[in-house]
């Protein structure tokens, strides 16, 4: 029996969308585990067009039921000023319900992002995208020293979740050590979400 895993995004250049199917890869390398890629949509200080009920490009708009029937969670957004992206915010805002109800507590949880430059803020950024998480009860996840990528990265990755350094111009591929942390992350999520055994 396959337990998903849910891996929601926001992308806007396509990195961070890039670094959620290398952590999917890695939840999948887990016996038994299941990726499920989900987006948030974009927002605008003004709506002017509705949004379409499914993206024209990518994964699928991330829904309630996604929240409650995933075992474990990986969350991803550029970096927007040391933070999250307003559209990824915009729908934790509206989680209310499911954190009224418990609907991710005791559930694992990972973090990753992508920036322009080394130092645009990939550490706050992973760790603004956990506090809301906390409040929801999850169960935080990161990258330990025992992979030997991390102490070796001259590009992203931190202990607090997977990172790529994308260049001002947006031109830099995912770098061989970001690409083995992204797919470690998402193995290891995995495996902490199977042994915990979350109820799907």
């Amino acid at each position: 029996m396959s337990h998903d895993v849910l891996v929601l995004y926001y992308s806007r250049s396509g990195h961070t969308a890039q670094l959620a199917r290398l952590i999917a890869r890695g939840i999948e390398e887990v016996p038994g585990m299941r990726a499920r890629l989900r987006q948030v949509p974009p927002v605008a200080p003004v709506t002017e067009i509705a949004m379409p009920p499914e993206p024209d490009e990518g994964a699928p708009y991330v829904t309630r039921t996604d929240l409650v029937e995933c075992v474990g969670m990986a969350m991803g957004s550029p970096t927007r000023f040391g933070n999250m992206a307003a559209p990824l915010k915009h729908f934790l805002d509206t989680t209310g319900a499911e954190w009224a109800s418990g609907a991710l507590a005791g559930k694992p949880a990972a973090l990753f992002t992508s920036t322009s430059t080394m130092h645009g803020g990939q550490e706050a950024t992973l760790l603004s995208m956990a506090l809301p998480l906390l409040h929801h009860g999850m169960l935080i996840v990161g990258i330990p020293y025992t992979e030997p990528s991390l102490t070796s990265t001259t590009s992203g990755g931190t202990p607090y979740g997977a990172s790529h350094v994308a260049g001002a111009r947006g031109d830099n591929t995912i770098s061989e050590h970001e690409r083995d942390l992204a797919r470690a992350l998402g193995k290891r999520l995995a495996d902490v979400a199977r042994r915990l055994g979350t109820p799907a």
